[in-house]
């Protein structure tokens, strides 16, 4: 069993993203967690993630905790996900991501491990 304190937490760059901060609660150099990592994400006003193509073999789950975000899927839908409410990404489904509001949104982040081969 790991606990780990919102204030150990340490930001990393992640790809792709801008005007927001992302930093990681579990995976494996945090916890040695094996299938799965967990993040906490939070986007400024105009923040927001580049599209990420379909190539990527990742589920997600991003489950809002304060404020709203915007994701648009390939074909230009636009979902819009308040606090309590989560959104989830098959394996290779592409998605933007924005902060449309003035003020900030934190989102949990749930991302599977690649399977090894």
């Amino acid at each position: 069993m790991i606990k780990r304190t919102f204030e150990e937490l340490k930001a990393y760059n992640a790809p792709g993203h801008y005007n927001m901060t992302a930093m990681r609660i579990h995976g494996k150099e945090e916890t040695g967690a094996e299938k799965f990592w967990v993040g906490v994400s939070t986007f400024l006003p105009g923040g927001g993630a580049e599209y990420a193509y379909e190539d990527n073999p990742l589920e997600k789950v991003y489950y809002v905790l304060e404020g709203e975000m915007t994701v648009t899927d390939k074909q230009g839908t636009k979902y819009m996900i308040h606090k309590n409410e989560s959104i989830s990404f098959s394996p290779n489904e592409g998605r933007y991501l924005i902060n449309d509001t003035n003020k900030p949104a934190t989102m949990l982040v749930i991302i599977n491990y690649p399977e090894s081969k």
